[in-house]
């Protein structure tokens, strides 16, 4: 079930991706990388994927170890290096390099793909009938994929301190299908949407699992829309 399915999503393109979101959402200074704390971070998402038994691509560990590295490196300095000595260099700065090489070709996309739809806007067409819009007006603040991971790690820690998730006893295969339908009827029956915790009412993991990775579906068929209106408020989901 769940441990075959991938995470894909546009806005999910690899690990350098990731510390460039982490960097932007705690306004990190790229030059001067606090890699206790981005570490940290990151490794939040590395867990949260584990337990949800998400396949994690490779390079997404490979960073983690990297980081890890870098980390112990920055803690505990070698005191046999002395002052004399060359110039050692800082061991932030090849993960630096990289971020800011990856962050100019991410931009450089991002204005090509502002210029191809100028350009798609540029013929015309034969008028069409516009539609009132349905259910309630959603906001601008749509979460990304690292926003619904992150929104994520936060149900499974409230989950645990309020009670432990069933592990143990046999596993309940819940369709993914199933899941998507019963979400889309709660959405139906609220008309200023819900809270993403509000989601999980149970706590057994293939429920959890089965349901994060129904509401990924729900987002990417565009049928629902999740909303985070500032910078660490709660998700909230509305039908689209």
């Amino acid at each position: 079930m769940a441990n075959q399915y991938e995470v894909k999503l546009d806005s999910f393109e690899g690990p350098l991706d990731l510390l460039l979101h982490l960097i932007n959402k705690y306004e990190i200074d790229i030059y001067d990388i606090p890699v206790a704390e981005i570490t940290s971070q990151y490794m939040v998402y590395i867990h949260t994927m584990q337990q949800l038994e998400l396949n994690i691509a490779s390079e997404y560990l490979v960073m983690a170890a990297t980081l890890l590295e870098i980390k112990s490196k920055v803690l505990l300095p070698n005191p046999s290096i002395e002052v004399d000595e060359e110039y050692e260099e800082d061991p932030r700065e090849e993960l630096m390099r990289r971020l800011i090489e990856y962050r100019k070709y991410k931009e450089a996309a991002e204005q090509l793909k502002e210029r191809e739809m100028e350009r798609s806007h540029i013929h015309t067409r034969a008028p069409v009938p516009l539609e009132k819009p349905k259910g309630v007006t959603v906001p601008e603040g749509t979460a990304s994929v690292y926003d619904m991971l992150n929104a994520m790690a936060k149900v499974l820690e409230r989950r645990k301190w309020n009670q432990p998730m069933e592990t143990s006893i046999q596993r309940r295969e819940i369709p993914i299908k199933e899941r998507m339908d019963a979400i889309l009827l709660q959405l139906q029956e609220s008309d200023q949407g819900i809270s993403f915790y509000q989601l999980f009412p149970e706590n057994t993991k293939s429920y959890v699992v089965a349901t994060f990775i129904a509401v990924l579906e729900l987002m990417k068929d565009n049928k629902i829309h999740c909303i985070q209106e500032k910078q660490f408020d709660d998700l909230m989901v509305y039908q689209a």
